[in-house]
């Protein structure tokens, strides 16, 4: 079963959506390829509360999407070199996403692997013009749920990486990583299409 997640998947409180998020595949068509990875590691940002959140100190040019509708990608560039892919959770208005950190072919963290959200947006061909989108097939990179599912003793729950600055709320909770499993996958699995 290959199901691209709807508008209302994403439209739910920002910590769901993010554990939900493993298992699920991101999937990307580019010039006739089509290239999915499941979600391995994910980072929650929600809200103007959270100190780490790009919305903490108001809406910007830069983080205005984050305040739109639920399922659009929030794309941004860090370090001169890395673009960051995001995608927009909760009620429009209250900017929040989940920043995409890595994803695999599998369970199996010894096959194909992007550790890293730069990696994964550089092996799938992201960038800036994907900001603001809706994650569809019409934009070329959406989510689908391919009916692996998780069991809660595989997803580990740590502080978020590189957000020190924001005190206490670095600390929280936010970042879920799917741990490896002796789970199958599905038929149809992972990969290239």
């Amino acid at each position: 079963m290959r199901r691209v997640l709807p508008p209302s998947f994403f439209n739910r409180p920002t910590l769901a959506v993010a554990r939900d998020f493993l298992g699920k595949y991101l999937v990307r068509k580019v010039g006739g390829k089509t290239t999915a990875v499941m979600i391995t590691e994910v980072e929650a940002y929600d809200g103007p509360r959270d100190r780490a959140c790009h919305a903490h100190r108001g809406r910007t040019e830069r983080n205005a999407v984050m305040f739109g509708a639920a399922g659009c990608w929030y794309v941004y560039f860090v370090y001169g070199m890395h673009w960051m892919l995001n995608i927009v959770t909760g009620e429009a208005g209250y900017p929040a996403a989940v920043l995409l950190r890595g994803g695999g072919e599998s369970f199996d963290a010894t096959r194909g692997k992007w550790d890293g959200p730069g990696k994964l947006t550089k092996a799938l061909a992201v960038d800036r013009r994907l900001n603001g989108k809706a994650a569809s097939r019409a934009s070329g990179l959406w989510i689908e749920d391919r009916g692996t599912s998780v069991a809660a003793r595989h997803v580990r729950r740590t502080e978020r990486i590189g957000v020190a600055y924001a005190g206490s709320w670095a600390k929280k909770p936010y970042r879920f990583v799917l741990s490896p499993s002796p789970c199958p996958l599905p038929r149809g699995g992972g990969g290239t299409d």
